[in-house]
């Protein structure tokens, strides 16, 4: 447990300090093969409710927010293995160690019990070819593969200081997945900030997107056939949303929203949300330590963070 609490400050750690000066965020979405009339329309829609929080939600700056739509969409570039590999190249041209990359895949994947595929247009591109594609690319990748069968790409994408997220925990599960709706449907709601620090990051949209797909299968009294996985401590496991484990650390401090530029020309702003990042990271680095301190002393630090965190909070909505 100890070796395991001090693993994970580490990994915690190493990842704050580029929150801290984080620069410009990008996203790349892209819809592969539509598989039928009925996914094509799911996934136009997705896109749309996507891109748009993303530009008009977020801010992000509408030419960071590349999209590759499938066969069907009357316009835009297709999903294909050669106009990923194009966007690949122009991201890596274009980023910095400081930047935020976030990459989305909608539609379907496959597993043949050896190779894992996400469909394109055309010649599909393995979760090899996906890391390979990611080998070099600056800046802070979040990765998110909405698809079947998405759970090898978690394998062969894993990499510390890396965020991958996919739909499935088993490359076995192979039916279409409603992962994709309520991650999108996570992204686009204010009520995704559960921690209620004005902030949106990207373990707390995984979090709401699990919880929903678990509500899904309930709902309609069926067995739950997908389960969630995030991994970002480079070992890839992976852990489900509600599974403790040393996961999640560096996705609780990747956030969609960049407070830094738009406290450029406010010090005082700047100065609370520089205290804001050292007080979350103080938080997820003491999480890390539940279990091997006392319990009363544990409770008693982290209320006290807790408390701050939440009057540091209060003060940057005033000033913003």
């Amino acid at each position: 447990m100890k070796k395991r609490a001090v693993l994970f400050v580490l990994l915690v750690a190493v990842f704050a300090p580029s929150t801290a000066v984080a620069q410009d965020r990008w996203a790349v979405i892209v819809s592969g093969a539509s598989g039928g009339e009925k996914y094509a329309e799911q996934m136009a829609t997705w896109r749309t409710e996507l891109r748009t929080a993303l530009v008009n939600r977020y801010q992000f700056k509408p030419e960071f927010v590349k999209v590759l739509v499938d066969e069907t969409a009357a316009s835009g570039e297709r999903g294909t293995a050669d106009n990923v590999r194009k966007l690949f190249a122009e991201v890596k041209k274009a980023v910095t160690k400081d930047d935020l990359i976030f990459f989305v895949m909608l539609g379907h994947g496959t597993y043949d019990g050896d190779v894992a595929k996400f469909n394109l247009v055309g010649p599909d591109l393995t979760a090899k070819d996906w890391n390979d594609l990611l080998h070099g690319l600056q800046g802070r990748v979040v990765l998110v593969n909405t698809t079947a069968a998405s759970f090898p790409f978690l394998e062969s994408l894993t990499q510390k200081g890396r965020v991958v997220i996919t739909a499935t925990d088993s490359a076995a599960q192979k039916y279409a997945t409603v992962f994709p709706e309520y991650f999108v449907k996570a992204i686009t709601e204010a009520s995704t900030d559960l921690d209620k620090n004005g902030r949106t990051s990207v373990y707390e949209v995984f979090q709401s997107a699990s919880a929903a797909v678990k509500q899904h299968y309930e709902q309609r009294g069926q067995l739950t056939t997908e389960r969630a996985l995030l991994d970002d401590n480079g070992d890839g496991r992976g852990r489900e949303a509600a599974a403790e484990g040393p996961d999640g650390g560096l996705a609780r401090l990747a956030y969609f929203d960049n407070e830094v530029a738009a406290a450029s020309s406010n010090p005082e702003l700047a100065s609370l949300i520089k205290r804001r990042q050292a007080l979350e990271q103080q938080a997820e680095e003491h999480k890390g330590l539940k279990g091997v301190m006392p319990d009363a002393e544990w409770n008693a630090q982290f209320e006290k963070l807790m408390l701050e965190l939440a009057q540091v909070s209060a003060e940057i909505r005033k000033k913003s």
